[in-house]
């Protein structure tokens, strides 16, 4: 006679066969059969209790955006799917595969606007608007192979979120217990000799070629140093793409530095990007550009289209330029690169107080430690100004840019990857937005070096109201807590510093207490130097 087993059951089965350690979330009606058996399965999958959905659905994203692995959570239905709406729509954005497991209503009533406890009108069809793939179990005997295709879809690809939502009955309806699929992605694109003959052609008849990656180029590191070595090229990048080729690498360009060699290119190479850089920051192209790009979406070809196209995985296209361009000789030009960087570090060097402290941070954090930024004055001028030296230890929210993602966002990191260092950097107000989650790090041990730089101000809507309206503020001055003694409320270590050289020495004490730990730094309001003229700058003369 077979086992039984619920779908809840089964649903943490699969989650285990999928290689999934670690769910985070927080409990509810619906969910409570599912609840049960992710308490059975206790001794596989780590449960980490939020005080928020959104903080779960951010945990789950830093989780999945530092590792490349996926990165689950579970909230009840309706509101609890809302709350956590925004960690999916970043997850979206930055192709970071991110599930939500949740409930629904009972079966019997989906669809029939009786108002029942979380109903939604449709909430598969909402969860499908900001996710890759959204399904339903419907019965106990769906759970497995509906978990596995959704998988499959999130893996495929480009990657990105996805959801499954089962009815309140559903979660603890009973059957036999069956060997379970396990969703995998689908075969990679194969490679076309025709693109990459095409690529190369135009690459050899090129003076000044450039590669811009993305965060699609994670795991394409050394094909894409080689590529750039092979062809004494330099290689940029904007925000997901930081880390890829090292800053200190002598073929890399910070990408202020990367504006000024780009009046001379004449072949520029995205790989696994948008290219957000060039077509929608910079708004300015040479004469005669010619745009090659390799990456494994095809509707990336039809968005921006290149006279080159390659359908690839990033690894496997770059590999297959580096072959077809094997034996050909380029004068060495990192001499270049290094003075074109050393002007733009000059030049950007008055965005003060951001630059100081920023460079404290780098010199405490470890070389292999993770920096997870927030929209803030800090974070804008994170992105040109903070030197990064490997793949997905920058952490971003990319194009969705949405406040108060950072702390909750850097938990995850850190649980995904326990003996690193993670440095979560936050402005006053976005912080706020996930403050409770001070109470899960304590809770759950997540050893996060909070750093607030409060100015009292959301400071780039104040900058823009000072600047383009005259004054006319409007809810961009804040009233702050006392965040010393707020973070000492909720147990942790918490500090304030007033210098550069003080913030260094805290956080490389606190990263040795292996605790969570908050410290602030309190900056004058409106103080800071604007980062944008860097980030959009002015078009280049023809």
């Amino acid at each position: 006679m077979s086992r039984k087993e619920t779908s809840g059951q089964a649903i943490a089965r699969s989650l285990v066969a999928h290689g999934i350690d670690t769910v985070f979330g927080i409990p509810g009606a619906h969910m409570y059969d599912f609840n049960d058996a992710l308490y059975g399965a206790s001794d596989k999958l780590r449960f980490i209790h939020t005080r928020h959905e959104q903080g779960a659905g951010y945990m789950a994203y830093g989780y999945a955006k530092s590792t490349g692995r996926i990165g689950a959570y579970t909230v009840v239905p309706g509101p609890g799917v809302l709350n956590s709406a925004a960690a999916l729509c970043t997850a979206y954005g930055a192709n970071a595969p991110v599930l939500c497991i949740t409930g629904n209503i009972m079966s019997h009533l989906i669809g029939q606007g009786r108002g029942q406890l979380h109903e939604l009108p449709d909430q598969l069809s909402t969860m499908r608007g900001i996710t890759k793939v959204a399904e339903r179990i419907n019965h106990q005997s769906e759970a497995g192979p509906v978990l596995s295709g959704v998988v499959g879809k999130m893996l495929s690809g480009r990657q990105g979120p996805g959801a499954i939502e089962a009815p309140w009955d559903v979660f603890g309806q009973s059957g036999p217990e069956v060997d379970l699929p396990t969703g995998a992605s689908a075969p990679r694109p194969a490679v076309n000799p025709d693109q990459i003959a095409a690529a190369a052609a135009l690459i050899s008849g090129a003076r000044n070629p450039m590669i811009m990656v993305g965060g699609g180029a994670a795991d394409a590191a050394p094909e894409i140093a080689a590529l750039a070595e092979l062809l004494q090229a330099p290689v940029t990048s904007h925000r997901s793409g930081k880390g890829i080729v090292a800053d200190d690498h002598p073929n890399y360009l910070n990408f202020v530095a990367a504006y000024e060699y780009w009046k001379k290119v004449d072949v520029l190479i995205g790989i696994g990007s948008r290219l957000e850089l060039q077509f929608m920051r910079w708004k300015w192209l040479p004469k005669g550009l010619k745009i090659i790009r390799i990456d494994i979406d095809p509707t990336e070809m039809v968005r921006l289209k290149p006279d080159v196209g390659i359908v690839a995985d990033a690894e496997a296209g770059t590999q297959a330029l580096i072959d077809a361009l094997a034996g050909s000789r380029r004068e060495d030009r990192t001499s270049e690169f290094a003075e074109l960087n050393s002007e733009a570090i000059s030049r950007f060097s008055n965005v003060q107080p951001q630059l100081a402290y920023l460079y404290a941070i780098r010199q405490a954090l470890p070389r292999d430690g993770f920096f997870v930024e927030e929209v803030s004055q800090m974070g804008f001028t994170a992105r040109f100004a903070f030197p990064v030296y490997g793949p997905r230890q920058y952490v971003t929210c990319g194009y969705q840019d949405n406040l108060g993602f950072g702390f909750n966002t850097a938990l995850g990191v850190k649980v995904a990857n326990p003996d690193k260092a993670v440095v979560s950097v936050s402005g006053d107000g976005g912080f706020m937005f996930g403050v409770q989650e001070l109470a899960t790090a304590v809770q759950h041990k997540i050893a996060v070096v909070a750093v607030v730089f409060n100015n009292s101000a959301y400071g780039n809507v104040l900058r823009d109201q000072k600047q383009a309206y005259n004054g006319r503020y409007l809810g961009s001055d804040l009233t702050n807590p006392d965040f010393v003694a707020l973070g000492e409320s909720f147990g942790l270590r918490s500090f304030r510093v007033t210098s550069p050289g003080e913030l260094k020495n805290r956080i490389e004490e606190a990263l040795s207490l292996d605790q969570p730990v908050l410290i602030e730094v309190p900056i004058e309001k409106a103080s800071e130097a604007s980062p944008w003229p860097f980030i959009h700058p002015a078009p280049h003369a023809e």
